[in-house]
């Protein structure tokens, strides 16, 4: 049978969001561990979705957001975004700089280049958390990042994205620290191969 995104049983999607969740719980240790703070993390919500439905996920295409982009390199070859709430992002810097939360001045260049930090590790743990499931290896690029509303930051992945595939696994993760609550969306595009090496690597097709 020619593998076809579109066949993916429920069983498939189950593996896959439990990449979601372990990878989800890597973030979470990985992020108290860098704000040096107990952080919790409400059950990740994790989907296949069509490219073409990642705007809806975001709301408002005029809604302001940070965007970190990554390629995926490795066993499994793709594209990773992390897509955070303006907001949020304000919220994770100050944590780590130290700054009151409701502080929301521009980003500094190192602040911009601390929210790159985050995006990375955080990324990092779901393609440790994929290596780990599947004994394949996934490595991140350095990150690019762009702060501008999400219809426009969306637009570049979706053609980059366009030329591996059309299909993202979705996952949410809300992350909360005291009182403040930071939500990100994770979108990871492997190519068809990659998701036909991914589940082959996890038993599910043979």
């Amino acid at each position: 049978m020619v593998f076809n995104i579109d066949n993916l049983s429920h069983l498939h999607l189950d593996v896959l969001r439990e990449i979601g969740n372990i990878g989800a719980g890597n973030a979470v240790t990985a992020l108290a561990k860098m704000l040096d703070k107990k952080v919790d993390m409400d059950v990740p919500k994790v989907k296949i979705l069509e490219f073409k439905d990642v705007g809806e996920i975001l709301g408002e295409a005029e809604t302001l957001v940070v965007g970190i982009l990554l390629n995926v390199s490795g066993d499994i070859t793709g594209s990773m975004m992390f897509i955070i709430e303006h907001q949020s992002a304000h919220i994770l810097v100050n944590m780590l700089m130290g700054k009151p939360v409701d502080s929301f001045d521009d980003f500094t260049e190192i602040e911009v280049s601390a929210l790159k930090e985050i995006g990375n590790i955080l990324a990092s743990s779901y393609l440790t958390a994929l290596s780990e499931l599947t004994g394949l290896k996934a490595y991140p690029s350095i990150p690019d990042i762009a702060i501008d509303m999400a219809g426009a930051i969306l637009s570049v992945p979706a053609i980059e994205f366009g030329k591996v595939g059309d299909t993202v696994l979705y996952i949410e993760a809300v992350f909360t620290e005291g009182n403040n609550k930071v939500r990100g969306d994770f979108f990871l595009v492997p190519d068809i191969e990659s998701y036909e090496i991914l589940l082959k690597a996890l038993g599910v097709i043979s």
